[in-house]
């Protein structure tokens, strides 16, 4: 890890993989805090010392040694919960569901961000703990209120974090600092543990670098995707707004970069078409203008009414406000909701998926400071409405304002249960890869693990035959990988090692179609051979072993972690 290297789970695990302790990372993620002073990111963090202490000891773990940050609403057993209020902190007797999962997995919470109090807001200002700053510009707000979790990746001071989101609060702040924020399904991760906002829409989501590596995290924080959900056809068909619904608050320069991202979008091979967004326009105004603001109240409700001197009196004013709205206001509200949704239904059958600015516009923290309300009014216009419709979001970053160093960012929104599939989506168009259309259900998935590797010599063997790829991961702990003595180009061999306990080694697994597949296995030349290949999250797929007698006089590579990483190495010896 680099002074100034973004912290990724690509990079932790190639610092693993290059013999780096966890130790010295973790020592390196202190000093990269240390160094930013005062920058309202943290709420808490353990001392080092425990902080080692609650390392995973099984490096074979798939998320082993990856560092998180844990918004201050999500409980961590043993360290305080603020929800950026400190006269209602209290220590969690147990994680969260969503943290207990991810420790599982191997990966390591490193402390509590702040945040908007009582996840009520959109602007990360609103907090006795401090204001974090954009990253790019620190005169501009963060976003909230998740605004510390989303610092905490962008400033590279830990590889992903979670947030909540019940209005936006998952992807306002990653369009601020050009991050990945993904807004699972409501109950896709379980809000067992965090501090409920509205508790009906709460939705736990996650900040990270990519898409990809946002969609991995959610693979192990999460319950698995709901089956049997129809997938995305093979040409997209995204919808945007028609261009009289679309507004920006004046703001030419976010408006111009939404149109260069339609334009994009359809480049990489969707069928751009426009709807009506009234529908869901009017559902967003519900959710502040309507008696969901009461659900606020029945989560911390009493404690708002007591004289806290923490209290944020833009939050308290806002929740306190619930008591105005009757039941007979929550059941009209409910029949007008249902009324959208329905003719919102009617507009899903003109798109697969939709496309919005995450924000409209972007403002300084003193703008927000001295207009708080209708500021974050503005900023949930393309946000708001998701949760009440039970919708999947994915924001990734698409641009640069021109002129300065401030990010902007779209959002991918789709039907519930279609997390993956979406993340995969907006992973595509931030790369700028065409829109690949879905996996046929009886793709032959393959892990390479040596020469086929991208940029290596024989990778033109698989995208030749248009194998597409799945993931970057490791296999199970019981391997080990040899560099073969006599072999051009140069290869390694994968054995399996009943016993063993390894870190893993790097594959890359690609989708063929079985007559790909077969086509392609009658090009492997011995001593290799396909078998099957079990992976560190427990999955098998077919993949290259090597036959024993090939291993004399090869030179076993296996702390390395993988193929690329042992070449490196040898590069850097010779230079």
């Amino acid at each position: 890890m680099k002074h100034s290297d973004p912290v990724t789970l690509a990079g932790i695990r190639a610092d693993l993989a290059g013999g780096t302790p966890l130790a010295r990372i973790y020592g390196e993620l202190r000093r990269r805090i240390a160094e930013r002073g005062d920058d309202g990111v943290w709420i808490w963090q353990p001392g080092m010392e425990d902080l080692l202490a609650s390392l995973p000891d099984d490096p074979a773990l798939p998320l082993y040694g990856i560092p998180f940050a844990v918004k201050d609403n999500i409980d961590v057993a043993g360290w305080p919960t603020t929800a950026a209020c400190p006269e209602f902190s209290y220590v969690a007797e147990k994680d969260a569901e969503s943290v207990a999962r991810l420790r599982a997995a191997g990966a390591v919470p490193i402390g509590k961000t702040n945040m908007d109090q009582f996840a009520t807001g959109l602007v990360g200002v609103r907090s006795p703990y401090g204001i974090p700053r954009c990253v790019a510009d620190d005169a501009y707000i963060s976003g909230g209120s998740s605004s510390g979790s989303a610092v905490a990746v962008a400033a590279g001071l830990c590889a992903f974090s979670l947030g909540t989101d019940t209005a936006g609060s998952g992807r306002v702040p990653a369009a601020f600092n050009g991050l990945a924020g993904l807004k699972p399904s409501i109950g896709r991760i379980s809000t067992a543990g965090v501090v409920p906002a509205c508790k009906s829409l709460d939705c736990v989501s996650i900040f990270a670098w990519t898409a990809a590596e946002a969609a991995e995290v959610l693979q192990y924080a999460g319950g698995p995707e709901p089956a049997g959900r129809p997938g995305f056809p093979d040409r997209l068909r995204i919808g945007v707004p028609c261009p009289e619904q679309l507004e920006f608050f004046g703001d030419q320069a976010y408006a111009r970069l939404f149109e260069e991202a339609v334009q994009k979008a359809g480049q990489l091979g969707a069928e751009i078409v426009e709807f009506d967004y009234q529908p869901f326009a009017d559902t967003a105004r519900l959710l502040y203008a309507g008696p969901w603001v009461a659900e606020r109240a029945a989560a911390v409700g009493d404690f708002i009414t007591g004289d806290h001197p923490g209290l944020d009196p833009t939050v308290a004013g806002i929740i306190r406000g619930a008591g105005k709205w009757s039941a007979q206001d929550a059941f009209e509200a409910g029949y007008r909701l249902e009324e959208l949704r329905q003719a919102a239904s009617a507009e899903w059958e003109k798109m697969d998926l939709l496309l919005l600015p995450t924000v409209p516009t972007h403002y300084t923290v003193a703008e927000v400071l001295s207009d708080p309300l209708a500021l974050n009014t503005r900023l949930g216009t393309y946000t708001n409405f998701v949760n009440l419709l039970n919708l999947c979001a994915a924001a990734v970053p698409a641009g640069i304002v021109p002129g300065t160093p401030r990010p902007f960012g779209v959002t991918f929104m789709a039907p519930a249960g279609h997390d993956s599939a979406l993340a995969a989506v907006a992973g595509q168009f931030a790369d700028g890869q065409p829109f690949q259309p879905p996996l046929p259900p009886d793709a032959v998935h393959l892990a390479v693990v040596g020469a086929h590797l991208s940029g290596e010599p024989l990778h033109h063997q698989l995208t030749s035959r248009q194998a597409r790829k799945v993931s970057t991961t490791r296999t199970a702990a019981g391997y080990r990988l040899f560099s073969l003595p006599n072999t051009a180009p140069p290869k390694p061999g994968l054995v399996r090692t009943p016993g063993f306990t390894g870190p893993g080694l790097e594959v890359e697994v690609y989708a063929l179609t079985p007559a790909a597949f077969g086509s392609f296995t009658a090009e492997v030349p011995p001593p290799m051979g396909i078998g099957t290949v079990k992976l560190a999250d427990g999955t098998t797929v077919k993949g290259f072993l090597c036959e024993p007698f090939a291993l004399e006089g090869a030179r076993d590579i296996t702390a390395h972690g993988g193929w690329k990483a042992w070449r490196a190495s040898l590069r850097q010896a010779e230079g």
